[in-house]
C-alpha cells in the first residue's frame, strides 16, 4: 500500500500513467444516487485533495458493489481509451477467486447466454439467442492447496466475456450460487460482501507495452470465513 494513500484506499499500482487498488466489498465502483462513498471518490479526493472534480479519472471497468479485488484506473485520456480499447477486445486477463457449495465435478467451460439485468437486479440464463441476451463464457478450475470449512469449494474463474453479473448468475443456474450472494439464491451466510474476488488482472501497460499482472489479496472477510490460500500463487 502507498504509504501516502489514505487508509480507505488500498493501492496495488500508481505510475503517471494508471492507479490499481484493491477495492473492498460494499462499496460501489462508482457514485451511486444515494451513496456519497465510493472507490471513485476515495481516489478523486486522493489525487487532489482541494479539487477532486477537476481531476481526470477513467473507468476501464468496474466491480459489482459486494464484490472485492482489482480495479484499475486510468490517469490520462490515452490511457484510458487504449485500456478501454484492451477491455472491448479482451486482450488482457482477468481473474477471478469464488468460495461456492462443494460439488463432485466442474465445468471446464461455463457457456451460457445472459439476460440484462431485470427489475430486482438479476440476470438470468436463457435459451442461446433470446432476444437482447448476450453470450457469457468463462473458464473454471479448482484452486489447489487451498482449505475451506466443510461443504464449501474455491474456484478460479476466467472470464472470456464481460456481462454483467456473469459470473454469480453462471455460478448460481449450476447451483454454486457464490457464498453470500442472496440475490443468487444463495443461504450460506459471508462476513461482508460475498465471497467473489478479483484476483489478478494482466495487461499491456497502455504506453510502454509491458506486460503486468497485479493481484490483490484476499479480504479479511475471506480468512474469517475459513479459507486458508496457502500454497496458491
Amino acid at each position: 500500500m502507498n504509504a501516502d494513500a489514505p487508509a480507505s484506499l488500498d493501492i496495488l499500482w500508481e505510475d503517471s500513467h494508471l492507479l490499481i487498488v484493491n477495492k473492498p466489498a460494499g462499496v460501489p465502483s462508482q457514485h451511486v444516487r444515494g451513496i456519497a462513498d465510493s472507490v471513485e471518490s476515495r481516489v478523486r479526493s486522493y489525487l487532489s485533495a482541494t479539487d477532486s472534480g477537476s481531476v481526470f479519472l477513467g473507468a476501464v471497468h468496474r466491480l459489482d458493489r459486494p464484490v472485492s479485488g482489482v480495479l484499475a484506473w486510468a490517469k490520462t485520456q490515452k490511457a484510458a481509451r487504449r485500456l478501454a480499447r484492451d477491455f472491448e477486445h479482451r486482450a488482457l486477463r482477468k481473474e477471478y477467486w469464488a468460495i461456492v457449495p462443494a460439488s463432485e465435478s466442474i465445468a471446464e467451460l461455463w457457456d451460457d447466454w445472459l439476460t440484462p439485468l431485470d427489475d430486482s437486479g438479476v440476470a438470468h440464463v436463457v435459451e442461446p439467442e433470446t432476444g437482447r441476451a448476450k453470450q457469457a463464457i468463462t473458464r473454471v478450475s479448482r484452486l489447489k492447496s487451498t482449505r475451506l470449512p466443510v461443504g464449501f469449494q474455491s474456484l478460479e474463474l476466467l472470464p472470456a466475456t464481460g456481462r454483467t453479473h456473469q459470473l454469480r448468475a453462471q455460478a448460481a443456474v449450476r447451483e454454486m450460487a457464490i457464498v453470500g450472494d442472496a440475490r443468487y439464491g444463495s443461504t450460506a451466510s459471508f462476513p461482508e460482501g460475498i465471497a467473489l474476488h478479483a484476483r489478478a488482472l494482466t495487461f499491456a501497460h497502455p504506453t510502454t507495452q509491458t506486460e503486468l499482472r497485479i493481484t490483490a489479496p484476499v479480504p479479511r472477510s475471506w480468512i474469517e470465513f475459513g479459507f486458508d490460500a496457502a500454497g496458491v500463487r
